[in-house]
């Protein structure tokens, strides 16, 4: 990232975030800088909104900073990452950032911010204003809404969604069952609305002027709705079966269909109004490359997208050494940067690049993803579709979107996953975690059929991030290498890798309260995943339910620390401070944020001179969340925060 956008960014946290961003109570303050006038000449304020909104969900929306450089941190340093996708070939931070998963949280915080900032706004406003005076307009705001907030809790965990801008509850976090029964409510509603102006007025298309994502019509919005709704059911599979069961066939059968060809995509298209952000920082900043799984997978399968997604090395490289330069051959290779390898060197700058430039559409969901979803559900007796047949779909339609040929060939090879070499440095080399083939195995078990269809449904995402990296943190699915420098000081773990990303750390000082009831919503569930032993799919994974893991007391206890009761003195006593046996950690947790009592904290005068943050710290909720933090997440068998109860919920 260029240094003046880093810069800029910290300013703009230190500014406006801590004072507006990070507090609800201010969010019916439009940021965007949109005015009465500008609505007036538009037309129609709702067009206006909805295209701010469009341009939220793949953020690319100038609000007076600049563009691209949002996007980067909302989701290319983090999910396109995390997904296997991608990584930036040069040493950010020294080369110790969330690659090794020393986590930046100026980079880590911009989805909520933003999102938060310039899109929810817009979207409240619509949904009191539309509903009366142009319902589809407030349908398609209902959609959006799902659509760019199933984004945020994925990453997160609870969000403000059926509270925000509502005063009379305080902003009441949703925890994550909340908030997709949400998510399944507003879409309900979205159809319903659409469904009956398409059949009463099968012809309008009022919005098709303001339209980034679809063709302008209802009934692909319709479309588009029952598709989302098929990724929410498929996403919660495991967490609310009988739920998710019944939401995906709702969509299946409900009016309008699904996507289910690649002229269907929904995708912001590039126009005067929008550029694709990732093709401003592929070719023009120089900082997106090809990630070393996806670089196993392709070339291991000699898969025909390689060249669609990436660019061969265009030159070989120069390796200065002791004994003299060395020519290492690239040119014309694809290769890959392994991610959390902490490099402080320039020579990834030679690896493979994107295709992807500034007119590239930003694809959201296309139908090869809906036919993988229709595989899974098949897979798990939702449906009476055969699996097979919708993977052979799922495939060709990949391949369409990219005008390929030759998906028939490709479904019978029984090729695998190469090994990862780096012609920079052998230490980072890794055998082939992928162990599956394109070709369907009708006589594999369940799991492995599961682990086909993901792996196929994650290339063909490619290069949306956000949703490769959710499904591959719901399923364990396309098996990732794993960092081989972790930094996380023992609260990510390796093996299990990233789950979630932590709140913004500047909540813990703007708005306490929030970010306490934040964390309190924020539950931890064992799924007793481990990667040599993949459970069965058809099984529940759900082994148990704590928000504060009490049964985890033993791996508390190795840390020095008691296991936090539900009572308002959570922990045992430790001489005249309660706080010793874990201040020092929570120091390096939480650095400024967070300031450690004095001796003698029970009394009334230390209470009385406590600090915000200390009093904050005295929630015994909060505390046993913070200190279950600190040392949970280097437990091996957990999978550590993602997907498991509305998915799972973990700080």
């Amino acid at each position: 990232m260029k240094r003046f956008y880093i810069y800029l960014f910290a300013a703009f946290c230190t500014v406006f975030l801590g004072a507006c961003t990070g507090n609800f109570r201010d969010m019916n303050d439009d940021l965007t800088g949109i005015s009465d006038e500008d609505l007036e000449a538009d037309d129609n304020g709702f067009g206006y909104r909805l295209q701010i909104v469009q341009q939220g969900i793949y953020f690319n929306y100038d609000f007076g900073k600049g563009k691209n450089w949002p996007f980067q941190m909302t989701q290319n340093l983090n999910a396109d990452m995390f997904s296997g996708y991608m990584h930036d070939p040069k040493p950010l931070q020294g080369g110790s950032h969330n690659s090794d998963y020393n986590l930046q949280d100026s980079w880590n915080s911009a989805m909520w911010q933003f999102t938060y900032s310039y899109v929810m706004p817009q979207i409240y406003r619509l949904e009191q204003t539309a509903r009366e005076k142009m319902p589809p307009f407030y349908a398609i705001t209902k959609i959006l809404k799902v659509l760019a907030m199933h984004r945020v809790t994925d990453y997160y965990g609870p969000v403000i969604y059926s509270h925000f801008a509502d005063r009379g509850s305080e902003y009441v976090p949703d925890s994550q069952q909340q908030a997709y029964n949400c998510f399944f409510d507003d879409l309900d509603e979205a159809a319903d609305i659409l469904a009956a102006w398409v059949e009463e007025q099968p012809e309008a298309g009022e919005f098709s002027r303001f339209d980034l994502l679809l063709d302008g019509s209802y009934t692909a919005w319709l479309r588009f709705a029952n598709s989302l709704r098929m990724r929410l059911a498929v996403r919660i599979a495991v967490a609310a079966p009988e739920k998710a069961r019944a939401e995906f066939r709702k969509a299946a059968q409900a009016a309008g269909g699904v996507i289910e060809t690649s002229m269907e995509n929904a995708a912001v298209k590039t126009s005067g109004t929008y550029s694709n952000p990732l093709g401003e920082i592929n070719l023009n900043w120089n900082e997106a490359a090809m990630n070393a799984s996806m670089e196993s997978v392709l070339t291991g399968y000699g898969d025909p997208r390689l060249e669609k997604f990436f660019k061969p090395c265009g030159s070989d490289l120069v390796i200065a050494g002791d004994a003299g330069d060395g020519t290492v051959v690239l040119k014309g290779q694809y290769h890959g940067i392994r991610q959390g390898t902490g490099f402080s060197h320039n020579y990834y700058a030679a690896f493979s690049r994107l295709t992807v430039d500034t007119d590239t559409d930003a694809v959201l969901m296309t139908a090869a993803e809906v036919w993988f979803l229709r595989a899974e559900a098949a897979l798990r007796g939702w449906t009476d579709e055969d699996a097979e047949r919708c993977y052979r779909n799922g495939v060709a339609a990949s391949f369409a979107q990219w005008q390929l040929s030759g998906a028939e060939s490709y479904l019978g090879s029984d090729a695998m996953a190469a090994d990862y070499h780096d012609p920079v440095d052998p230490g980072n080399d890794i055998a082939a975690r992928c162990r599956v083939s394109p070709r369907w195995d009708a006589a594999a078990d369940a799991e492995l059929k599961l682990e086909r269809i993901i792996t196929q449904k994650w290339i063909a995402m490619y290069p949306e991030g956000c949703e490769a990296w959710a499904e591959q943190r719901r399923t364990g699915y396309p098996r990732l290498f794993p960092v081989r420098l972790n930094h996380s000081k023992g609260y990510i773990d390796t093996e299990t890798m990233i789950r979630r990303l932590p709140f913004p750390a500047v909540l813990a000082t703007s708005d306490p309260e929030q970010y306490a009831a934040r964390h309190s919503e924020r539950h931890a569930v064992d799924l007793g995943y481990r990667p040599d032993q993949p459970p069965d799919l058809l099984q529940d994974r759900l082994q148990q339910y704590d928000p504060l893991y009490r049964s985890r007391g033993d791996r508390l206890r190795e840390n020095g620390l008691s296991v936090p009761s539900a009572g308002p003195e959570t922990g045992t006593a430790r001489g005249t401070d309660r706080c010793s046996g874990v201040r020092r950690r929570l120091r390096s947790v939480f650095g400024r944020f967070f300031v450690v009592a004095s001796p003698g904290l029970n009394s009334s005068s230390a209470k009385k001179s406590a600090s915000p943050v200390s009093c904050f710290w005295r929630s015994s909720a909060l505390r046993s969340v913070l200190i279950w933090r600190m040392v949970h997440r280097s437990d091996r068998r957990v999978r550590i925060g993602f997907l498991c109860n509305w998915p799972a919920e973990i700080p």
